[in-house]
């Protein structure tokens, strides 16, 4: 959902995964060894578009 936003992905160390978007930037770690993420994941990333003006 954040790349069809154009967000511009970098991979950092390890499973972290950073999403930069209109001067704005949220990190992830990748779930493992599953594939699922955690809740506090979600809430981040519901957090993270409503700051870009985005309505889940």
């Amino acid at each position: 959902m954040l790349i069809a936003l154009g967000a511009v992905v970098s991979e950092g160390q390890g499973s972290r995964v950073k999403f930069e978007i209109g001067g704005l930037s949220v990190a992830f770690h990748r779930p493992h060894p599953g594939k699922n993420a955690k809740i506090y994941q979600i809430i981040d990333a519901r957090v993270f578009l409503e700051e870009l003006g985005v309505i889940p």
